[in-house]
């Protein structure tokens, strides 16, 4: 198992008696992001890619806007630091300061979006379609790639797909840190996301589909619940949400369009 877990010994307790076992469980991992020397926030998250959670929140939160503009990521993975040196509006980071807020979900997080920044989002603009069938595919392999979560059950996951494949996959204790973990690294791969799929264990709520749609990501397919907000954004932002997704069922909340009965 990777570092993103720990063995603990544990008093297990059951109809059958008792025993003392070994147990894994999840990392948390404390890492504040500094943005041009100003320390932005700091994230609960699993000690894993942090370089790619940096690059994506700075992203998803609008405070950096193009790959160009990074002259420098240090990891100081001992510490729990990133700083990054970044050709970026000085003036919008330190008016971030002061208007951010700790978003609802496992593991504390941080967003700095506003009902202006809602305003400003661009709608997605999208003729993607995916079939009910290859939805069902790609949330059984998400769950097959599951590794940590399936040995801890203390970790979300997310992944960005064409209709197909999972193209990137991620696992974080905080399900808005796996999904920037995702953004993270295809910016610094140079990875697509418009005219693609984010796969996600946890809740949509309002930030992460704003954190979608700046992405220009049409779909976003759950396990989980939406929130109304969520919905809401999704309506007015021309993105698919798709959610409850288990067994053969799911629930297609907006732009429902997207979602196609081919190839059954």
């Amino acid at each position: 198992m990777d570092n993103g877990t720990e063995r603990f010994r544990i008093l297990k307790l059951s109809e059958k008696g008792t025993s003392c076992i070994e147990d894994v469980v999840a990392r948390e991992f404390p890492l504040t992001i500094i943005l041009n020397n100003q320390e932005l926030t700091t994230l609960l998250c699993s000690p894993t890619n942090l370089r790619y959670l940096a690059t994506g929140f700075l992203f998803s939160e609008g405070l950096l806007r193009g790959k160009d503009e990074i002259r420098k990521i240090i990891v100081d993975d001992r510490r729990g630091v990133v700083r990054v040196e970044a050709d970026s509006d000085e003036e919008l980071a330190r008016d971030a300061l002061g208007r951010r807020f700790i978003t609802s979900g496992c593991g504390r997080g941080t967003s700095f979006y506003s009902a202006v920044d809602v305003q400003g989002q661009a709608k997605v603009e999208s003729l993607l379609e995916i079939s009910r069938l290859e939805v069902l595919a790609l949330v059984n392999e998400f769950q097959r790639r599951s590794q940590i979560y399936r040995a801890t059950g203390g970790v979300h996951s997310a992944a960005l797909c064409d209709t197909r494949n999972i193209i990137v996959f991620s696992e974080d204790i905080g399900r808005h840190n796996a999904i920037d973990k995702i953004f993270g690294e295809c910016i610094a791969n140079d990875i697509a996301t418009n005219d693609h799929i984010i796969v996600t264990s946890g809740r949509v709520s309002s930030e992460i589909l704003l954190k979608v749609a700046r992405r220009n990501v049409p779909v976003i397919v759950s396990k989980s619940a939406p929130t109304d907000l969520g919905l809401k954004l999704a309506a007015d932002l021309g993105v698919t949400v798709v959610g409850f997704v288990r067994g053969k069922r799911m629930n297609v909340y907006t732009h429902d369009w997207r979602i196609t009965r081919d190839g059954e």
